[in-house]
């Protein structure tokens, strides 16, 4: 978690998941992530790529879409968050889908970060 730890001495980190706030809030807790907020889609009412949910994170904490960065190894889902303003960062997941993944292995738009990882990631954005 030492992406996650940078990351949070400057901004405001937490999902963003088609999951609901418990099971996110049991993960967090159980593997100790240091997120400060958790947006499910219980929030929402919507699941992404719906844009209610990449708006709702923005007008939750009182910040314009500009001012959002998703966070994402989902190329999809990326693209979905650009599409409502929202500044996008890439970094893949290997094996994420099993030791055959064949998607979401490279950037496939020319996002904003795009990183190797988390602590790359971080890296680029100067924490």
């Amino acid at each position: 978690m030492p992406g996650l730890t940078r990351l949070k001495s400057r901004f405001i980190i937490g999902p963003l998941s088609n999951g609901n706030v418990a099971l996110l809030l049991n993960m967090a807790k159980f593997a100790g992530i240091p997120w400060d907020m958790i947006f499910g889609s219980d929030l929402f009412g919507h699941f992404k790529p719906d844009p209610e949910t990449y708006l709702g994170v923005a007008r939750l904490l009182n910040l314009r879409p500009g001012q959002v960065m998703m966070a994402a190894a989902h190329n999809g889902d990326l693209a979905a968050a650009r599409g409502c303003g929202l500044q996008t960062a890439f970094f893949p997941r290997p094996g994420e889908y099993g030791p055959k993944q064949d998607r979401d292995t490279r950037a496939e738009q020319d996002w904003d970060i795009v990183a190797a990882d988390i602590q790359d990631m971080a890296a680029q954005l100067g924490v």
